[in-house]
């Protein structure tokens, strides 16, 4: 909620912004799916990182014919997103929720049409990212569409913050960000470096992806769409 909220400060609702940045994430993934996957339909989805299942629910909504699974490395997360479900059932079809690391699933490979990553990369190292593109690739059946959400690192809001955020010291820090708040993110968000340094797109082509696509579908955020190829 926070999220949205941010992303989209002049919304007359939280459900208006909702609205907005899932919508627009949404649209790109279905849009890119049905140019480049030869018309194949979407019949089994995996969400890695899916902490409490708020992007995974909203996979659901937009597929409902799909088999949808969500996983992440906390087991924390997945409880609350299992007791999430159980108290508001989705279209009568459960989702399957699997504790693993999303750099390596064990699942069958090419078991999904797609693959969706959803405000996850920026809390990841470099090498991490890496892994879980490929591990994105050996789990999608050709023509099959990974989408990854998060931080754009054209948005000039984000371009500001992490240009103060990267300064090593206080003076460069300047009055827009608080000594306070420069130390806090530096503890909380410590990849944000890495995360803005690497080229994803190229990281996405060097794994074998064809149709890598980037659109800013908020203020804030990017998504990144890319098909395995037949």
């Amino acid at each position: 909620m926070s999220i949205t909220r941010r992303a989209i400060p002049d919304a007359s609702s939280l459900d208006e912004a909702i609205d907005i940045v899932r919508g627009n994430w949404l649209h790109e993934i279905e849009q890119h799916h049905q140019q480049y996957s030869g018309n194949s339909t979407v019949e089994d989805i995996l969400d890695i990182g899916c902490s409490v299942g708020w992007s995974t629910r909203f996979l659901a909504q937009k597929f409902p014919s799909a088999n949808v699974t969500g996983l992440d490395l906390s087991p924390y997360f997945l409880a609350v997103a299992q007791f999430k479900e159980n108290n508001r059932p989705l279209n009568g079809k459960r989702i399957n929720w699997v504790h693993a690391n999303g750099e390596d699933t064990g699942l069958p490979a090419k078991s999904f049409d797609l693959v969706s990553i959803a405000y996850v990369l920026h809390e990841c190292p470099a090498k991490a990212t890496l892994n879980l593109v490929k591990e994105a690739f050996r789990l999608l059946r050709p023509g099959g569409t990974i989408a990854i959400t998060d931080n754009s690192p054209k948005s000039k809001i984000l371009q500001l913050l992490f240009l103060l955020y990267s300064a090593q010291n206080g003076t460069h820090v300047g009055q827009e960000l608080s000594p306070v708040l420069f130390t806090l993110m530096k503890s909380t968000e410590p990849f944000l470096d890495e995360y803005y340094l690497l080229d994803l797109e190229a990281a996405l082509r060097e794994a074998g992806f064809d149709h890598v696509e980037t659109v800013l579908t908020d203020p804030r955020h990017r998504t990144v769409t890319a098909t395995v190829p037949y």
